[in-house]
């Protein structure tokens, strides 16, 4: 058994007021950027190593910081960020439907504050179980551990992470703000009326950056899926049933995706959903073993292995219920059925929070299932209250799907990256328990404010649907299709031809990667990436493969590298300023939603005044740059 880099006879300052206050501030500040990003690519990034870096640099300022007390400040900021996630793919569902005409602040606070708890409490039982006695892999938990570890040394820079945001930010302000050039370039052909062929690619830096943390093979599984939807779907549904008319051949393609194609995506998510279920049967079985036994906490426990008690636990599920018991009561306005959604939401919400910190452990929180199990929650939701309510008010028990659908995915969004906190600290020697109470912080911090930050992006861009005010809202991907299977099941409009579609082509995906397992290949085929894919818009789609192919060619460029250390470098650099170019350019979003709010216009001018090539050409310097930094580094 390795020793952890702190000893548990150590004794260091870990919980105190600077690290609550830095951590909770940081978890608002990561949150507002990964909520912006969220809406507007349906994918959301770990932000443990930016917050772990910014920490690094703010705790120089104060004299007897420590390694520890820095792991429990991103251990804040990343459960903020993942919370952030939850709500963005489930809530905005309620506004695009029309059930709602805002965020209410009482009820999206508490949607968030109950299922980030419910997450954090659900997993604590799995710490011992899959970190102590399994030792699963969490890489990003050993990443975060690297990079503080690296820090303490004296051998890291945040520079790097600020010239990634300032690039990333600079873009973002002269596209959107000043719009200075286009952000999208795309071209369609409908030849005969029979023959389509699409191509478009979103010249966001930042949808590049994703490309790259998640590496070349689940870029290239996205990108598989778009491929699916737009060169075989499309133009296969075209040939078939023909092309809508008076339509340019671009909104043909866009037509026919939104109604139809998309919800192969559905099929497969759901497939992938119960796939994860049922390879993870052992998972399951410890997760309920640990809430038997309990995690015990008593003087003679190592501090290294002090975990909330047990009877905390218990306590903090049963308390987080009763808020949400009201909220489902509000709308349903009937105890039984309310009752009964209650229980759903916590057999739901500790299931599928067992399955994302069990996944988490094995391919890491880029690959978690969390939208196939949203998915599957729902649509099990939906159909349940279909049979209880019937299709007297359809609007109220879809509403009512998704509002369990976001406790739940709010608590496995959380039960991951909890496990990924809780992985770093069992590395560096943490204390579990002030670690989950800084998890307590992260949640509580951000569920505060998101929903005024989703409120401003609704009020001055727009949030879904396209309207006369907001012709380019934030498209909202994930909370779009939750919107769809929800009505869809109440008003029975549901293409279930291509949904069972999209679930052959994702048996076909698990077949396809328990092969190359079986070859133990390095390739992997994670069906939910495939499934990702198959639903975001293709514009998204090419963009994160391009950030996998410039991953995959300075990979190449590392293995000729003699110097092993200066490699581990250039990829925590890398990692840092793709991060960078996320969080910069969801900030500046933050701000010109803010600019625009108070009616304050930098624009240019209405049209673009250069056109897509101009914006492609700035993307292009700006990924060469970041290549030869990353590549130099390599190679000193």
């Amino acid at each position: 058994m390795n020793k952890p880099y702190i000893s548990p006879e150590t004794k260091l300052n870990e919980l105190t007021l600077k690290s609550v206050i830095i951590g909770a501030t940081l978890s608002v500040v990561l949150g507002a950027a990964n909520a912006y990003f969220g809406l507007f690519s349906g994918l959301t990034v770990s932000a443990s190593i930016p917050a772990a870096v910014i920490s690094m640099a703010v705790l120089k300022a104060f004299k007897n910081s420590n390694i520890l007390e820095n792991n429990l400040i991103q251990t804040a900021a990343s459960a903020g960020e993942s919370l952030v996630a939850g709500i963005i793919f489930t809530l905005p569902a309620l506004v695009i439907m029309g059930y709602w005409e805002s965020f209410n602040y009482l009820e999206t606070t508490l949607i968030a504050t109950c299922g980030g708890v419910l997450g954090i409490l659900f997993t604590i039982p799995l710490r011992k179980a899959l970190i102590v006695k399994e030792k699963l892999a969490f890489p990003e938990g050993v990443a975060t551990a690297e990079v503080l570890k690296t820090g303490e040394k004296g051998g890291y820079s945040i520079k790097y992470l600020i010239i990634g945001s300032l690039l990333g930010g600079l873009y973002k302000f002269g596209f959107e703000a000043l719009n200075l050039w286009s952000g999208l370039f795309e071209k369609a052909i409908l030849l005969k009326e029979r023959y389509y062929l699409y191509f478009s690619l979103n010249l966001s830096p930042a949808l590049v950056a994703v490309g790259y943390i998640v590496g070349l093979n689940i870029s290239f599984l996205v990108f598989l899926g778009g491929v699916i939807s737009w060169y075989v779907g499309i133009p296969l549904y075209i040939l078939l049933r023909g092309a809508p008319e008076e339509l340019s051949a671009i909104q043909i393609g866009g037509e026919i995706w939104s109604s139809h194609i998309r919800y192969l995506g559905v099929g497969a998510m759901i497939v992938g959903g119960l796939w994860a279920l049922v390879g993870l049967r052992s998972a399951l079985g410890q997760a309920l073993e640990a809430f038997r036994k309990g995690s015990k906490s008593h003087s003679m426990t190592s501090r290294t292995e002090l975990d909330t008690p047990m009877s905390w636990v218990l306590i903090g599920i049963g308390v987080m219920t009763i808020p949400i018991f009201f909220i489902y009561l509000t709308l349903i306005k009937d105890v039984p059925i309310t009752l009964f959604m209650s229980l759903i939401m916590i057999v739901a919400g500790f299931l599928f929070s067992a399955v994302a910190g069990y996944m988490a452990g094995l391919v890491g929180s880029s690959n978690n299932p969390i939208s196939g199990v949203t998915i599957a929650t729902i649509l099990t939701t939906a159909l349940l209250l279909l049979l209880l309510m019937g299709t007297s008010d359809p609007a109220k028990g879809a509403a009512g799907a998704i509002l369990v659908g976001a406790i739940v995915c709010c608590a496995a969004a959380i039960a991951g990256d909890n496990m990924q906190d809780l992985k770093a600290g069992h590395i560096l020697g943490s204390t579990p328990r002030n670690q989950q109470i800084m998890q307590m912080v992260g949640v509580v911090s951000g569920a505060l404010l998101i929903a005024p930050i989703l409120n401003l992006l609704l009020a001055s861009k727009g949030i879904g649907v396209p309207t006369l005010l907001h012709p380019h809202p934030l498209s909202a991907p994930q909370a779009t299709l939750m919107m769809s299977v929800a009505s869809g099941i109440f008003d029975g409009n549901l293409p279930w031809g291509i949904i069972v579609i999209g679930g052959v082509i994702g048996v076909l995906i698990i077949a396809a990667d328990e092969y190359f397992k079986r070859k133990k290949s390095n390739f992997k085929m994670p069906v939910l990436a495939v499934a990702v894919g198959l639903y975001l818009p293709f514009e998204l789609d090419s963009s994160i493969f391009i950030g996998g192919m410039i991953a995959w060619l300075l990979e190449n460029g590392y293995q000729k590298a003699q110097n092993s250390t200066s490699v581990d470098q250039a990829k925590n650099v890398g990692l840092l300023m793709a991060s960078g170019l996320i969080t910069g350019e969801a900030l500046i979003g933050i701000l010109i939603a803010v600019l625009t709010a108070v009616q304050w216009n930098f624009s240019i001018s209405d049209d673009p005044l250069g056109g897509s090539l101009i914006g492609l050409l700035i993307l292009t310097v700006i990924l060469i740059y970041f290549y030869q930094m990353v590549s130099k580094i390599a190679k000193k």
